[in-house]
Parts: C-alpha cells; structure tokens; sequence
C-alpha cells in the first residue's frame, strides 16, 4: 500500500470531522472502519477509505505503519482502542500514535501500551473553552470600542513623536478599523520621521500621515492614541486634548480614556491591533499586513526581545498577506551621514563602568539616530548595558539597550530621570527625555555637555547601584 500522512482508525463522529480537518489542511489520509456504511459515507466524499476490523492483525498489516506521519485510533470504546494501540506498537514501534480516552484512567492505561498523544473531552473542553472566553473577552473590548466611536464622525489618531514602524503600523490598523466601523480617521503625529528605516516604510507603503502641528484639531469629534499611555508620555500632544482611545503595550500608570488597551504581555502594539483585525475579520490589505508584520518584527528586534507568543500568532496570521520584497527593502535603508556622525561621536565619547557603557553622542538633530548608536555600542564584547544620550533643541533624549537579564532598563531609567523628565521602557528597551530648563541658562556648548554628561552619568550610575567617579 502507498504512504500517508495520517491514517485514521475509526470513523465515527469525530473521527470523520478529523478526517475531514486534515484534507482541508491538505493532508493525505486514509481511513479504516469496519462499518460499510461509514466507509461508503467516505467514498462518496472522495475519501480514501477500507473497511476492515481494526482489531485484527491483518487489517492492520495491510496498513503502511511505518511510513505514516501518525496513526489516529479514534473509536468511542476504551478498550478497542487500547487493544488497537498495543497491536499497532508491535508492528511499527517509531510511528506516533495519538487516541481517545473517555476518562484519566483509560488515557493512563493507553500512555502505559504505547500511545503517545491521548485526548480526553476534558483536555478537548477546556482548550476550547478557554479559547472561546479568551475571544469572548476580545469581542467585548471590542464591542465597548465600536460604542466610543458611535458618535463619531471624524477621529484622529495619535501616535508617540517621531513614530517608529509599531506606532505608524498601529495607527493604519485602527484607522482601518475606524473605517469598519463607519468612522474617518487620520493618523496624526508630532516630531519628525527622521530614521532611514521609517521614512522607508512610509514611503514604500504610502502611509498618509498628517504633521499634527499643521493640522486644526478642532475638526476632530474624538482622539486616540497608539504605541503611548498619555497626553505628554513621549509625545507633544496639547495638554487640553481629551483621548477617548489609547492602545499601547507599554507599562502605565493612571491612565485615562473611555477606552484603553494596555498589555506588557506582548512585544508590540502592533500585536494587539492584529488581534482586532483577526477577531473583527477584516482581511488585511497587503499594505497593512506588511506594516503590521514589519512593525512587530522591529520592536521585538526580529523576534528575538521581549517576544511573546501572541506575537508570533499575530505575526503568523499577517504573513500569508505580506509583501516580502517590500519588507527587505523597508530592513536595509542606507545609513544617513548624521547617523554616521552620531555612531561616531558616542564610540569616540564611550565611558564603560564594569559591563556598562555610557555615551554622549553630541548635539544632534534626530533622536532616532540614537537607539542606532545603542545597538550598535551594545555588540562591543564584555558590555552588557549601554546608554546613549544627545542634545536636541530644548531638551535632552536618552536611548538604552540591555541584554542583562538581571536588569530592567525601563525601570532604571524610570528611576533615575523619572523625577525630571519621562522615562521608561521594557527590560531589554528604554528612553527618555529630560528638558534643559533644569540646567538652568548655560548658553556654551562645551560646558552644557558637560553639565549633562555629568548629570546623566551620575544618575544612571546611582540607579544601576555603581558609583561615579
């Protein structure tokens, strides 16, 4: 007999909706029963299909065991189905078998002949029950969200200043859902899209983005911001503006809006509004999913930080919509002479305390260059953490990078300049922005830089429990 992937002894009930599972999975699978009429019921579905008493050694013979991927016995009787396990493991030792059992006893006595996978209605029930609370609980979010946009003729989307691919990504996401739910949106932002990597995705994905500074906000009915927890939390949203929606997965405290999502159970917010397309079943247009792809695989650093398995779901079900040529071309920007500069000037500045480095890498004018100048400080051998910082304008913007499992740099940074600007992040991620204003009205460069360098490294120091020189 030829080979199959799956051969499926019993065809009951659940036995035939097994059967038919695997062919839409576009599995090659033959079954076995001793009753024709079932068998005949298969037939006439184009299934191949024998009728023969799976009890006996040469129905089984006449089976290719060896060669199947796995062999299923899934008849309603305890005992036909231990006696098939028991002869079935004499005829082919290396095959998996996988059969059902009505109670704990009987999957016992199973494991015991041989079986190596055995599902109980009690294992089926509560997969599937917690599976359908876990979407119920989804759907209701969901529901209370569609109620917020009820009245809502025009939104507008926030995102955190100078949006990285998880906050652009997010935004198109909710725009979309917006428009599901009968709702224009724009998506709006503060800062600059300076970094090679975003510019190129919203010019490769045509990403219709508004500069908030530009736009009359008074036109919008309600607000919604993604990838941030709050007015000012790393954006320049006015501080009269009421959010009535915000999404992010970062940590937060005291957060206000008739609608809110936060999770630090994913790795990226672009994970949470991929749930939503899913669970609202709208079909990701190839430039969403794309977007939604390419934002999860860059906050989580290509899946290797902080990723979560929602976040390999979300990326799993975007996928099949994704343009791949697109997100080659969105990974491999050229780097920009000012990210050189940068590059340059925090090697060139680098102070390493144990495994630690601390950089200043100048007066700059984007602050995207500086998680840039992290990564790239934080391959140098024998450092663990790193810390980079700049001067922009009015203020002064720090990035970290850490592979110390025993350090959360979010919160070290939340410890050490949470009191005179905004910090914060995740264990392996963080940033943070402190004005100038604390340094009183020090004009000279030279001795502004010193003055900051001096601050920053001495907090940092103090939060990570080393002392400073």
């Amino acid at each position: 007999m030829e080979s199959y992937d799956y051969i499926i002894l019993g065809c009951g009930s659940f036995g035939s909706q097994v059967i038919m599972d695997l062919i839409q999975a576009g599995k090659k699978v033959i079954a076995v029963d001793k009753n024709p009429e079932k068998v005949e019921v298969l037939k006439d579905q184009e299934i191949e299909a024998l009728i023969g008493d799976i009890e006996k050694d040469e129905t089984l013979k006449k089976l290719n065991l060896k060669d199947a991927d796995a062999v299923l016995v899934l008849t309603a009787s305890d005992q036909t189905n231990l006696n098939v396990v028991k002869k079935i493991r004499s005829l082919a030792p290396e095959v998996l078998i996988v059969t059902r059992a009505s109670s704990f006893k009987a999957r016992e006595e199973l494991e015991a002949a041989g079986a190596d996978i055995v599902i109980t209605p009690y294992d089926a029930m509560k997969t599937s029950l917690l599976n359908q609370l876990k979407r119920a609980e989804n759907l209701r979010k969901l529901k209370k969200l569609k109620n917020v946009l009820k009245d809502c003729k025009r939104l507008a989307i926030f995102t955190h200043d100078n949006p990285d691919p998880d906050a652009i990504s997010s935004a198109m996401a909710l725009r979309e859902i917006a428009k599901h739910f009968g709702v224009a949106a724009d998506i709006l932002y503060y800062g600059e899209i300076a970094h090679q990597q975003n510019r190129a995705m919203v010019n490769l994905l045509n990403v219709e983005m508004l500069k908030a500074s530009e736009v009359d906000l008074s036109i919008y009915d309600k607000f919604a911001l993604v990838d941030s927890s709050g007015v000012g939390v790393n954006n320049s949203i006015p501080e009269d503006i009421t959010l009535s929606i915000i999404i992010d997965h970062h940590p937060a405290e005291n957060v206000e809006a008739e609608y809110y999502d936060l999770r630090n159970d994913v790795g990226a917010t672009a994970t949470i509004l991929t749930q939503y397309i899913q669970d609202l079943k709208i079909v990701p247009t190839r430039m969403l999913a794309t977007a939604l792809f390419f934002g999860i695989q860059t906050e989580t650093e290509e899946f290797k930080k902080n990723t979560r398995t929602a976040d390999f779901l979300a990326a799993a079900f975007l996928y099949p919509f994704v343009d791949n040529e697109l997100i080659e071309k969105m990974e491999g920007p050229a780097l920009s002479t000012e990210t050189l500069d940068v590059i340059g000037t925090a090697i060139k500045n680098r102070e390493i305390f144990s495994s630690f480095l601390i950089s200043f890498a100048g007066f700059i004018n984007d602050r995207d260059t500086l998680p840039q100048a992290a990564d790239f400080l934080l391959k140098l051998e024998g450092i663990s953490t790193v810390l980079v910082f700049g001067i922009m304008k009015d203020a002064v913007y720090i990035s970290a990078r850490n592979k110390d499992v025993r350090i959360n740099i979010g919160e070290v940074l939340k410890k050490a300049f949470g009191d005179v600007g905004s910090a914060g992040g995740h264990a392996h991620a963080a940033g943070g922005k402190i004005p100038l204003g604390i340094f009183g009205d020090v004009t000279d460069k030279q001795t502004l830089a010193k003055l900051v360098t001096e601050a920053i490294k001495r907090r940092f120091l103090m939060a990570v429990g080393i002392e400073a020189e």
